[in-house]
């Protein structure tokens, strides 16, 4: 029997359409097709594991046992103590999926973090535009730094208010940005109920430096309008605990909400937003994120607990502290993983200073620093020479950066050792 032929406006179904074809054509023509690939095996100088609480292989000399393994046993303890053994959630949290863990572990997260409440989203994106999108309303603005997070940028989007960016970290155009866009929309009437909303990081994920957030908050106050923070880069590495960038300058009684992340140094999945018990009900009423979505398992919101407890741990291997779920108050010394990866932070600025490379990195005192080469050939054949080398170091292309500051970008751990910190700028320098 001869094969049936395929309908021919089946076949046009099926195919890509022309534009989308044309699209990739450009992408690879500007050799900047971005592909799927599966971890390499080689040293890492890439992954957002901050302080090596997701891989189980992780050793160093100077944490003796893995994270990893032991977030894992917590996770199972915590499922345990409180009689959950579901793969699912089941539903959204506001039908089926809102199980237990999660009043504990916001109420947790909340203390920790010296905020009045927190809502957990599936993930830092989530959290963005689910806040973006439901916050800010007709007639509001938003303003942005200029190099904020593509979350943020599709969550204004979605947004009914008007966004408008700033220069990078620079507060006198942030003032003066302000002031202009009050006058513009009439915003000094007293009869108007129009906000502005200011958004920032507190470390910039492909630069990894860190705005004036003293001076920020000031003009903030100045002005009378909002500041949202997202701290998904700094929770785990900046502060003595991990608590990150606004909460160590004393800070967050000043930002209306702060946005933490779970995906990265606490080795996890998921997000939360920091801020009031108002904002806290207004967005379980009204981010879309949040609503139409299935909550996170059991599992998922116990690992983000004991992530939570592994991070408050007493420094040196001393006794470790109590669980997430109950509640610290009082955080223990500086817990081992972070004070090493602080050391090493500081290494890698002596080694810039001492291989004569401060000119070709952004300044930056966060686990994210970023050498700026500009070309696409040059920046993806040092990835490679690294890659041969046995390190893996992702090259940053157009459109993440602009057009003309491809960079690589070097993430460190502390898994690290100082060693290989040596060894990577060295060649760095040689190809440079």
């Amino acid at each position: 029997m001869a094969p049936r032929k395929m309908n021919f406006n089946a076949y046009l179904y099926r195919m890509l359409p022309h534009k989308l074809q044309h699209k990739l054509q450009q992408r690879t023509e500007d050799n900047s097709l971005r592909e799927l690939t599966e971890p390499s095996g080689l040293i890492d100088f890439s992954s957002n594991d901050y302080l090596g609480f997701s891989s189980d292989s992780v050793t160093s000399t100077a944490l003796s046992t893995s994270f990893a393994k032991a977030i894992s046993k917590k996770t199972q303890d915590i499922l345990h103590k409180n009689g959950l053994s579901s793969n699912g959630a089941t539903g959204s949290r506001l039908l089926t999926g809102n199980h237990k863990l999660y009043a504990l572990a916001e109420s947790a997260i909340a203390s920790f973090h010296e905020s009045e409440a927190a809502l957990i989203f599936n993930s830092g994106y989530d959290a963005n535009i689910g806040f973006f999108q439901s916050v800010p309303q007709r007639g509001d603005l938003i303003i942005y730094d200029e190099y904020i997070h593509a979350s943020i940028r599709d969550g204004i989007q979605m947004s009914l208010a008007r966004g408008y960016k700033f220069k990078h970290n620079d507060v006198a155009h942030l003032d003066t940005t302000i002031s202009r866009l009050r006058e513009m929309h009439h915003l000094n009437d007293t009869a108007t109920n129009a906000e502005i909303y200011v958004v920032t990081e507190s470390v910039f994920s492909m630069d990894g430096d860190t705005p004036d957030l003293k001076t920020i908050i000031e003009i903030c106050k100045k002005h009378r309008v909002h500041l949202i923070v997202d701290e998904a880069h700094a929770v785990g590495v900046m502060g003595e605990s991990g608590e990150g960038v606004v909460q160590s300058l004393g800070l967050q009684g000043d930002v209306f909400a702060r946005v933490v992340t779970f995906g990265k140094a606490l080795g996890a999945h998921g997000a939360a937003i920091l801020g009031s018990e108002e904002l806290k009900g207004y967005l379980v009423n009204f981010a879309r994120s949040l609503i139409y979505t299935t909550a996170l398992p059991p599992h998922s919101v116990a690992t983000i607990m004991a992530g939570y407890e592994q991070l408050v741990a007493s420094a040196e291997g001393a006794k470790q502290s109590a669980a997430i779920q109950n509640q610290v108050e009082s955080k223990a010394k500086q817990p081992a993983a972070i004070k090493k990866l602080q050391t090493l932070i500081n290494h890698f600025n002596t080694q810039l200073r001492t291989q004569n490379l401060t000119s070709h990195f952004i300044p930056s005192t966060s686990a994210i620093h970023c050498a700026v080469i500009q070309d696409v050939e040059k920046v993806k054949a040092l990835s490679q020479e690294l890659e041969k080398q046995g390190f893996n170091v992702k090259p940053i292309l157009s459109p993440t950066v602009p057009k003309g500051q491809e960079r690589l970008r070097i993430c460190l751990h502390a898994f690290n050792t100082e060693e290989e910190i040596e060894r990577l700028l060295s060649i760095i320098k040689e190809h440079i």
